[in-house]
């Protein structure tokens, strides 16, 4: 293990000095035809395990159809990635379900905020304050499969969330330019120092305080891809509740299953941007360990059986496969 973690630094760092902010990307997903595959390297998610994650499909004003996901964070609000929105105009949303053709709910809206320092004008460019607010138009009614995730409180917004276990979900492609599922997928991911990061990426402005970034957890190939943009990255907070920590916004443009962490925005950074646009206050304090039951905020436990299975199945990885998949990949060139 340790002689792959080393192998992994050194060649991280070749690359780092050959990728400039040109080497991202950002990646809502044109619809194609869906595998029945996996997210990159995760697992399936079981009905409810992750009642906040939508699906998002923007079209745009010739017509195009995109896919990528977003978050239930109010009875009446989602956010999401503003790459996700920006040139838009409807946006159809599918919430309370694992697999796109069975939503416990769909419905269509055209209301959306991009935040003010984004540039709406260059969705293609990765930018920080990837951030996006909808208004879904109706207020939800909740169940076990539709609940609202608690956001990142603005005391932790710049938490340095280093090897920290982490697990984001969506729909988006199973691996670089392969097709993308029916039923959602979730994958664990580590935290890893803005420093660090910014190293992979040649030390790039992309990187800002209002960035976390994630690599793969145990097996090198893990990440999100092109249609997971605007989805929910989420930690197991301080009280044992979950909390969302990241949006999903930028990969490398060498590809997703790379080692090179991926990019997801910071929500605990916009909480006075969030209650100027909704007028709803989403920060909360450590002592009560939740949100305002006023105004819809909650969270809602990954089954603990099924985390302690997943955990199994992590441990049962040997690190002989952990080498074998580094270097199959280096062997493909693809770095």
């Amino acid at each position: 293990m340790a002689m792959a973690l080393l192998g992994i630094f050194i060649i991280t760092a070749l690359v780092a000095s050959t990728i400039s902010a040109e080497d991202v990307a950002t990646f809502p997903e044109v619809i194609r035809e869906r595998s029945a595959s996996r997210i990159v390297s995760g697992w399936e998610a079981k009905e409810g395990q992750f009642p906040y994650q939508m699906l998002l499909r923007m079209v745009n004003n010739i017509g195009t159809v995109n896919s990528c996901g977003a978050t239930i964070i109010h009875a009446e609000w989602g956010l999401t990635a503003a790459h996700c929105t920006a040139g838009r105009h409807t946006f159809l949303l599918r919430a309370g379900g694992i697999n796109v053709t069975r939503p416990e709910i769909m419905f269509e809206t055209r209301e959306f905020y991009n935040h003010p320092l984004y540039n709406n004008n260059l969705p293609g460019v990765v930018q920080p304050n990837d951030v996006g607010l909808l208004k879904f138009g109706r207020v939800l009614t909740f169940s076990d499969r539709v609940q609202p995730v608690r956001l990142q409180a603005s005391r932790d917004m710049n938490r340095n969330y280093d090897g920290v276990r982490l697990l984001a979900t969506g729909w988006g492609r199973v691996w670089t330019d392969a097709g993308t599922p029916e039923i959602m997928n979730w994958v664990y991911l580590r935290g890893t120092t803005n420093e660090f990061c910014r190293q992979q990426y040649g030390g790039s402005s992309i990187i800002a305080d209002s960035t976390i970034c994630g690599r793969y957890y145990n097996v090198t190939s893990q990440s999100v891809c092109h249609g997971d943009s605007g989805g929910g990255l989420t930690v197991v907070d301080d009280d044992g509740e979950i909390s969302q920590v990241g949006i999903s916004s930028f990969v490398s443009s060498q590809g997703c299953h790379v080692i090179i962490p991926a990019g997801f925005a910071r929500p605990g950074h916009y909480h006075s941007w969030y209650t100027e646009v909704t007028g709803i206050n989403f920060d909360w304090e450590l002592e009560d360990g939740s949100g305002s039951e006023e105004n819809g905020i909650g969270s809602d436990e990954v089954d603990s059986a099924q985390d302690e299975d997943e955990n199994s199945a992590l441990e049962d990885k040997s690190s002989s496969e952990e080498e074998e998949n580094f270097f199959k990949l280096l062997v493909h060139g693809l770095w």
